[in-house]
């Protein structure tokens, strides 16, 4: 009887083999990818860019509001609690102020009067002062808006502020200084964090507040971070800069 051939399989590779579709598929997700990442750096450097140019404006019009150094001597440099200077109301769209946080960084930003988009997204200015809210150091809500993301960005970092961290208000008249309390929450519709005093609109104001409001998460408008802000003291414009921001900022 004749010996039967034993039959020899060739082992099959485990791995399912490429397709031109399956490659295809893989280099445009790997293409989407990279675009969308392009597309961010993008959107960041041009943050950067127009946030540069908003902080040069701010420098330039900080200049002719009044003097810049300190021009007390250290031992006299030291805030006023007495009555504030009262400022008066601007036209909309003007500037009036210039905004220091140094917990921001090199923060300086000029605050237009108006919530209008001219306002928000001015390379002039970039922080928009609420039209009914108090001016700076008066009695009530000194409230201010500012993009989270785009056109400068001058918020995108309010989420860092800390307990105690001053924030300086320059005007023609004096230099306003008020200490960070808290952040919050809330709705785009929760207009009663912008009242006289946040959170109470009828309560008749008390003391002297600020109130920053931007959008909350980043790139959405679908809710609003808050940071308040209790009034410390001032001094004149005449007197220059107050010696403790000049110090934080390097000029003194």
């Amino acid at each position: 009887m004749a010996t039967q051939r034993a039959r020899v399989r060739t082992p099959r590779p485990s791995g399912r083999r490429a397709t031109a579709a399956s490659v295809l598929g893989e280099l445009l997700l790997t293409a989407g990818v990279l675009a969308l990442g392009y597309a961010g750096w993008q959107v960041a450097l041009s943050d950067a860019v127009l946030g540069g140019q908003q902080q040069q404006a701010a420098r330039a019009f900080a200049a002719e509001l009044g003097p810049l150094q300190p021009q007390q001597a250290a031992a006299e440099s030291v805030l006023r609690t007495d009555e504030p200077p009262a400022e008066t109301a601007v036209a909309d769209g003007e500037s009036f102020a210039v905004m220091y946080i140094p917990r921001l960084g090199q923060f300086e930003r000029v605050v237009g009067e108006g919530t209008s988009r001219a306002v928000l997204d001015s390379l002039e200015q970039g922080l928009a002062h609420y039209a009914h809210s108090a001016q700076p150091g008066q009695l009530g809500n000194f409230a201010i808006a500012g993009h989270r993301n785009g056109q400068g960005g001058p918020f995108t970092r309010l989420d860092e502020m800390r307990i105690g961290d001053r924030i300086y208000v320059q005007t023609s008249s004096a230099w306003y200084a008020y200490e960070f309390r808290n952040h919050e929450y809330v709705a785009p519709t929760a207009v009663e964090v912008v009242a006289p005093v946040p959170q109470m609109p009828e309560v008749p104001a008390d003391g002297r507040y600020l109130t920053l409001t931007t959008c909350n998460p980043e790139w959405s408008s679908r809710g609003r971070l808050i940071a308040y802000a209790t009034f410390v003291g001032w001094q004149s414009a005449a007197d220059g800069m107050p010696l403790e921001l000049a110090r934080t900022l390097g000029t003194a």
